[in-house]
């Protein structure tokens, strides 16, 4: 079954959908509730253009929007931390965190990092994957749907959201590629669909 008959429709029109290894069916099928918290989050979410204009510091507004519908849902930052024996000698294998975790269902927002943080992600999930505690990875990102709004912000807005951070052009050739091991992830793009021109 193709992945437009899991996703609701609200979010077909709010964002560009990528299925890998038919994440989609699995989250719903296997997932429901969380399924269900994740795509009322994401149909909530919504952006400012003061969330860009505005400098990020540690952490810029887009993932605190999120935060701020998904953290009192329980959706909780976790690292996975692996030991093993190496001819009697213990090794300890740590992955980087992932932002939300859920039950079986990890989730990450990468709105404007370094676009080797996909890297970083896409192995998370595989880890955690292939030692058994996700069995499947969400990750949002923007859409290159975006990049004529950012240049009519001006040079620097466009030159700070460039092809060297992270976005759907950066993202799904490393999913092609296999990034993310044998781990099913579903991939949404923010689009200017969701952006609010009055606060």
């Amino acid at each position: 079954m193709p992945w437009q008959t899991h996703v609701p429709e609200e979010l077909q029109h709010l964002y560009e959908i990528h299925d890998h290894r038919h994440a989609a069916a699995l989250l719903s099928c296997e997932f429901p509730d969380e399924f269900e918290e994740l795509c009322g989050a994401l149909a909530r979410f919504r952006f400012h253009p003061d969330d860009i204009l505005a400098g990020g510091g540690s952490e810029s507004r887009i993932p605190k929007r999120m935060s701020k519908i998904l953290r009192p849902l329980g959706w909780r930052e976790s690292r996975l931390t692996a030991k093993m024996l190496v001819d009697d000698r213990e090794v300890c294998v740590d992955t980087h965190k992932v932002d939300y975790l859920k039950g079986r269902v990890a989730f990450d927002l990468e709105w404007n990092s370094k676009d080797q943080t996909f890297d970083r992600d896409l192995f998370a999930f595989r880890t955690f994957f292939e030692y058994d505690k996700i069995s499947v990875g969400v990750l949002v990102t923007r859409s290159n749907e975006l990049d004529p709004w950012f240049k009519s912000l001006g040079r620097a807005i466009f030159a700070k959201y460039g092809a060297s951070t992270t976005h759907m052009g950066k993202l799904l050739p490393r999913l092609a590629a296999g990034r993310s091991g044998g781990c099913p992830v579903l991939v949404f793009g923010i689009t200017t669909a969701l952006l609010e021109t009055a606060q």
